[in-house]
């Protein structure tokens, strides 16, 4: 999950302050992000990852994920989409600017796998989107959805439900965008799955005057190499 981008402030009809933000999700990784899904209902399927082994052979694994046909009225219609597919999150921060506890949840869970975006440029990524929009076929009985690999599926800031309820909140704090947060994928690497981004709110562009956390300390260095064996005479 890439860092939140492109944050600005609005006011809703109802009053409340709200704080968009632009997020993608990439794939990062050594295959495809491949999701097959079967109806189980009118508007909700089962799903499985397809995982292709080193020979090329696709299997689908049980991952206790799902897809739901989930309008969106203002961008065309209804569409089929992973549910919790990730979470958009708000934490107060301690003086040492580490995150203390989360204080907010944003609406938008539910995505839509697909290129959108080539991100990455090495011999292996792929030079055209293969996996295409979302799917809005009411009637189809399977979807299946994706992201290849060194590409993104991107929500701009102007994406319904792309914001976080700051309303009554001053000071600094650190968005937080988490994909995959019920593990319904099987990835190598699940360290990089949450990005964070501290803003001072009432959030405005440019410098943000907020501590930030101290860097990691540096990987100890490997233990010297044990010396040889005596040799016997």
């Amino acid at each position: 999950m890439a860092p939140a981008t492109h944050l600005r402030m609005s006011t809703s009809p109802t009053g409340r302050r709200v704080l968009h933000m632009e997020n993608r999700i990439v794939n990062v990784g050594a295959g495809p992000a491949e999701i097959f899904g079967r109806r189980t209902s009118r508007t909700e399927m089962s799903a499985r990852q397809v995982i292709a082994n080193v020979a090329g052979v696709r299997r689908r694994f049980a991952t206790g994920a799902e897809l739901y046909f989930k309008s969106v009225p203002t961008r065309g219609g209804s569409y089929w989409k992973w549910s919790n597919a990730a979470r958009f999150e708000l934490w107060s921060l301690d003086a040492a600017a580490h995150r203390a506890q989360r204080v907010r949840i944003g609406p938008k869970h539910d995505y839509c796998l697909r290129d959108l975006d080539r991100v990455r440029f090495t011999a292996n990524v792929r030079k055209h989107a293969f996996f295409p929009g979302c799917n809005q076929r009411a009637d189809t009985h399977e979807v299946t959805l994706g992201t290849s690999v060194g590409w993104a599926d991107v929500y701009p800031s102007t994406y319904p439900d792309n914001w976080i309820d700051v309303t009554g909140l001053r000071g600094c704090y650190a968005v937080v965008q988490r994909v995959d947060p019920g593990r319904h994928v099987f990835e190598i690497n699940e360290a990089n799955n949450v990005s964070s981004r501290i803003v001072r709110l009432p959030y405005k562009p440019g410098p943000q005057r907020c501590p930030q956390p101290a860097p990691p300390p540096p990987p100890a260095p490997p233990p010297p190499p044990a010396p040889p064996a005596p040799t016997p005479a």
